[in-house]
């Protein structure tokens, strides 16, 4: 029988960015924090020295135990489902930090027409620009409003980065400088612009210099070593809860954390959560944690698994439409480069071993609705960037195609273009559909006989068509760019099955409405005023590209969100509006 503790007045179901940012705020408040987190403490230290390629990319040493925790994976209705055990298909970050951890750093905003995409899209194109079966419908919320918090996310993490022509509306600029240009950045840029986009030093969370956020934390500047990506930050210079909101939280005394304490239920019961109930992970132990909130701050897939496990909120059918737990699952990668120009140079050499997870070049001019899709067969659009995040010793090893895979002229070519390679790639928006969902899987189970996660997913015209635009944008500018061979992606017309899991979203969706989505705009279950549901799982669909940013507006909205429930005895924050119809 679980022991039952002494009752919180907030529990956190995670500590990475959102459980940290929730812990913070509130904590800051003077209300007491819980913060659970299945995985044990890390700090600075555990990163020391870590430049170890093949430790933490190919051994993915800071990624979940995929032996147990895992999910199964399949593109219909027609085929089973079968657990993904490679760290290369799905790759969710443990330990406190989580993701926030082990990020490229790559910083962005998504756009007005994100946040009201149904209505946008019908405006300006009438309801037959919408395919059948995909799903989209506005998230309950306007650009207009998340903004401030978006603001509050880049001063806490001390974004760097420069004005945007195409990008939203900002109340403030950029915390910090953008990061230095570099002989590839400065390619891009001038390619670019002779191509008529409007290029510009990609935002990082990497820093350019040293910065003291608000909170009095202290982020330094970058190294350019190259090791961000799969990689906890040795110097500090990367934003990272838990050298930001953690340590804020902290240092309150209002916030304990809690590791090695896996959450398997919420406890619901006559409209209300009660608390959580987890396991020990060392000892096997149960234990009841009470509190007055709760708040699911893990990542999009654990979010929509412990709501589905303890039956709080009405499942996905996919067949009949009904219900909002497990709908709209979106994913924004896909293995291969699915969309994007490789270009090797046989008379220009480049550093490429040295760099950062946020250090890069972009353009905005055809992502969300930037420019007119009368006559094209797809929705939303893309952004293309160069990066320059540090070529891997072991992992780095370009030839063009057509080069035998051994021999003298593999290792010929392989030393050759090791420093002549470069990539142009096209990050994609993903639309929701009607049979893209989250269930629980019938047939396997995790070590305590729980039902794993089951993703039900594929691509649909909308995005081969969106990649082959993207993947033609992304030659011309590395033809442009002067390469002297060009390989662009291949044929995308039929990618399925092999999907990486990294960039998730959907499951818990945000809206205006009960009937179509499950958590109102401050990320508060319609059904249960006292449980907020916060992260990626309530975007309804996801924009193109990483979804960090606002991941964390939406986080600090929440937090603002349960300091008032909690200062007026409960209720609901957000009046519901009438379902309209998204299809």
């Amino acid at each position: 029988m679980a022991k039952k503790l002494d009752k919180v007045e907030v529990v956190t179901v995670g500590v990475g960015w959102t459980g940290g940012i929730i812990a913070a705020e509130l904590a800051k408040a003077g209300y007491q924090v819980l913060g659970l987190e299945r995985g044990k403490e890390t700090s600075l230290d555990d990163y020391n020295q870590i430049k170890d390629e093949l430790k933490y990319n190919p051994r993915n040493e800071m990624m979940n135990d995929l032996s147990d925790a895992t999910l199964t994976f399949r593109n219909n209705f027609d085929t089973e489902a079968l657990p993904i055990r490679d760290n290369g298909n799905l790759r969710i970050g443990k330990d406190t930090g989580g993701g926030g951890s082990h990020w490229a750093a790559q910083y962005h905003r998504y756009f007005p027409y994100d946040y009201e995409i149904y209505s946008k899209t019908v405006e300006r194109y009438g309801k037959d620009k919408i395919p059948e079966g995909m799903t989209i419908q506005d998230w309950g919320i306007t650009y207009d409003e998340i903004e401030p918090y978006y603001d509050k996310f880049e001063k806490m993490a001390g974004i760097s980065g420069e004005e945007d022509p195409f990008g939203p509306q900002r109340s403030n600029p950029y915390p910090t400088p953008p990061m230095k240009d570099v002989p590839i950045t400065k390619m891009f840029k001038k390619a670019a612009k002779n191509l008529g986009y409007h290029p510009l030093t990609l935002a990082s969370a990497t820093l350019s210099e040293s910065y003291e956020n608000p909170d009095g934390q202290r982020i330094n500047a970058c190294q350019y070593c190259a090791f961000c990506y799969s990689h906890g930050c040795q110097f500090g210079a990367k934003s990272d809860p838990i050298i930001t909101v953690i340590p804020t939280a902290q240092e309150t005394n209002n916030f304990e954390l809690r590791t090695n304490a896996n959450v398997t239920r919420i406890l619901y019961e006559d409209g209300k959560a009660k608390g959580v109930l987890y396991t020990d992970t060392r000892t096997g132990e149960e234990f009841e944690q009470p509190a007055d909130v709760v708040v699911m701050t893990s990542y999009t897939f654990n979010n929509v698994r412990l709501l589905l496990l303890s039956e709080i909120g009405t499942p996905y059918n996919p067949k009949t439409g009904e219900g909002v737990i497990g709908k709209n699952f979106c994913d924004h990668h896909v293995a291969d480069g699915a969309s994007n120009a490789v270009g090797f140079f046989n008379e220009k050499k480049f550093n490429l071993y040295m760099g950062a997870g946020g250090l890069g070049a972009i353009f905005y001019d055809l992502a969300a609705d930037n420019f007119d899709h009368s006559d094209v067969d797809f929705i939303h659009g893309g952004v293309a960037r160069i990066t320059q995040g540090g070529s891997g010793a072991i992992s780095h090893n370009p030839v063009p195609k057509g080069t035998p895979t051994w021999g003298r002229e593999f290792k010929e070519k392989s030393l050759f273009y090791a420093n002549r390679m470069l990539n142009v790639n096209f990050m994609f928006a993903v639309m929701p559909y009607r049979d893209n969902y989250l269930d629980l899987d019938p047939n396997y189970t995790d070590r305590s006989g729980d039902p794993l996660i089951r993703v039900t997913f594929d691509f649909k015209d909308q995005e081969h068509n969106l990649l082959k635009y993207g993947r033609d944008v992304c030659a011309d500018v590395m033809k442009e760019m002067g390469a002297d061979i060009i390989e662009p992606s291949e044929d995308v017309d039929h990618i399925s099955g092999s999907f990486i899991f990294q960039h998730s979203s959907g499951g818990a969706i945000m809206g205006s409405s009960p009937e179509t989505s499950a958590v109102n705009n401050y990320s508060q279950m319609w059904d249960v005023d006292n449980l907020f549901v916060v992260g990626a799982s309530a975007f309804p669909h996801f924009s193109s590209a990483n979804p960090t940013g606002t991941v964390g507006a939406m986080a600090y909205r929440a937090a603002e969100g349960i300091e008032e429930f909690l200062k007026n005895g409960g209720g609901q924050l957000v009046e519901a509006k009438d379902a309209k119809a998204n299809t």
